[in-house]
């Protein structure tokens, strides 16, 4: 009891409630209080995980109390279970072995100074519903019976419980908050180009990659230009990077221009072009592709010969032919239409100051990623890491005797590739949301491995800043060995969380396999 006794004989508590019970938490180990921010899911923790929380640019697992003393309507946080104390739910954060933690709890009562006199042994207020090696102590009411009176919770013991690896190391690593070091990964061979296949108006397009700086939403503010022509959408900010916004759709005069609510839910592809950063706004980004050099023909001559076709580079021919694909030049896309005085106009947005603010943009250091969704999620996987991204094959072979999150193999040009049901995988409910398409095929290398992964939908390549990237809080050994990384994007335009997985550690299907076994 001495640890819960001031010299004073007083102590400070934190009292709050968690299913119509009195629970309390000595103040000086909460850091804030606050209401439960927006979660993020991580995979593969305990059942009494919450999800992650972004607080003064730490990334914080939240623990749900209700979850851990086994009560109903877990997850009172934001956008959880909507009881009558759904609005009254705090976030109580306290640190344990250096790593922050939030305890997600109905309400909190207030702070109480506790007399020394008031303060017994817990085992003087039993409550089967709570393992006695969780309490400190319990607060007597006020006649010395514990009836109205609080558990003291021992933060210790509770978090220790709920995360035995939060804050150390694995087996054999000194340090665990290191980011990872990337295993080797296939580089695109020099015959093949990988492209970014876009849609604008039901109608396939594709970028090189390297021309893509990334793909990102389009954003909830674009501030028009006056007199601008109708493909110059306006102006539009990307992490305090001002670039213009032009519609793929205006600049092709592809059908109708879309109404604001259908634009809202498009992507923005951001190209780098001469004039500095450039965003080309879509409707969707369906595939990252893969494809031999020899199947990218030239623009014929007699189209060529055009100012329409000047955009373009090539067409690829995929499927035998039954699919044709053009791809744009980022350089000369903006020069579409210039010979009848529908060009883009990007110099007369102030190329040197566009320029300038696109040389300090690209200056600044940040890694670049294929971000995909899964179970409501975003995960992200190293561009280089990543060869292509598919559609989900029709047609696919059950393998005999495979882990069970490697669902069957397909062809892929003529060799072997094993599809990897990532929600399987990570543990994750296996239902997806109706009204859906299949979904889209990731397929990773790393050395001679390849292996194809199984989500939701593409949500874009995104380039996240250095300083964004931090490591992940540590809920089981299986999810640090896949997701040792956060990187967090905040701005005004923008507020996401991405966990980033190791491509070379998903390639490892027998140490996988061993080591999913125990979560």
């Amino acid at each position: 009891m001495a640890a819960i006794i001031r010299r004073d004989g007083v102590r400070s508590f934190v009292l709050f409630t968690v299913g119509g019970m009195g629970l309390a938490l000595p103040l000086d180990s909460v850091l804030e209080i606050l209401r439960p921010p927006s979660l993020v899911p991580i995979p593969l923790g305990p059942p009494s995980l919450e999800g992650l929380a972004r607080r003064r640019g730490a990334v914080l697992p939240v623990i749900g109390l209700r979850r851990v003393l086994g009560l109903a309507g877990a997850g009172a946080g934001e956008g959880g279970a909507g009881d009558g104390e759904t609005k009254a739910a705090r976030l109580l954060i306290l640190r344990h072995n250096g790593q922050p933690v939030g305890l997600l709890v109905d309400r909190v009562s207030g702070l109480s100074a506790v007399d020394e006199g008031r303060i017994a042994d817990s085992a003087t207020a039993p409550d089967p519903s709570i393992d006695a090696d969780l309490l400190a102590g319990a607060i007597l009411a006020g006649d010395g019976a514990a009836g109205d009176g609080a558990l003291i919770l021992d933060p210790g013991p509770l978090i220790e419980r709920q995360f035995a690896d939060l804050g150390r190391g694995p087996a054999g690593s000194a340090d665990f908050s290191a980011a990872p070091q990337p295993k080797t990964v296939a580089a695109v061979s020099q015959d093949e180009e990988q492209l970014v296949v876009l849609t604008v108006a039901e109608q396939e397009f594709a970028l090189p990659v390297a021309a893509v700086r990334e793909v990102v939403p389009v954003p909830e503010t674009v501030i028009r230009v006056p007199r601008a022509r109708p493909h110059l959408l306006g102006m539009m900010t990307l992490r305090d990077a001002l670039l213009p916004l032009v519609g793929l759709r205006e600049l092709f005069g592809l059908d109708a221009a879309l109404d604001a609510a259908d634009r809202g839910r498009g992507k923005v592809a951001v190209l780098r072009t001469a004039e500095g950063l450039v965003g080309v706004a879509v409707e969707d980004v369906r595939e990252i592709l893969r494809v031999p050099r020899e199947r990218i023909d030239p623009v014929p001559p007699l189209m060529a010969r055009e100012a329409e076709f000047e955009d373009m580079d090539g067409i690829a021919r995929l499927d035998g032919g039954a699919r044709l694909i053009p791809v744009l030049s980022a350089e000369r896309l903006f020069r579409h239409g210039a010979g009848n005085g529908a060009g883009v106009g990007i110099h007369a947005q102030g190329r040197e100051g566009e320029a300038a603010v696109a040389t300090e943009a690209e200056a600044e250091r940040a890694e670049a990623f294929v971000v995909f969704r899964l179970a409501g999620a975003e995960y992200g996987l190293p561009v280089a890491a990543v060869q292509e991204v598919l559609r989900q094959p029709d047609a696919v072979t059950p393998l005999p005797n495979a882990p069970d999150f490697v669902s069957s193999v397909t062809t892929l040009r003529g060799g072997v590739l094993p599809l990897v049901a990532l929600r399987r995988l990570l543990r994750l409910p296996e239902e997806r949301e109706a009204g859906g398409d299949r979904g889209r095929v990731v397929v990773i290398a790393a050395g001679a491995a390849r292996a194809g992964l199984l989500v939701d939908g593409m949500a874009g390549i995104v380039r996240i800043p250095d300083g964004a990237i931090g490591p992940a809080p540590v809920v089981s050994q299986a999810q640090h060995r896949l997701i040792r990384r956060i990187g967090a994007l905040e701005s005004a335009a923008e507020r996401r969380m991405i966990l980033l997985m190791d491509p070379a550690e998903l390639l490892d299907m027998d140490q996988l396999a061993d080591l999913l076994a125990t979560v």
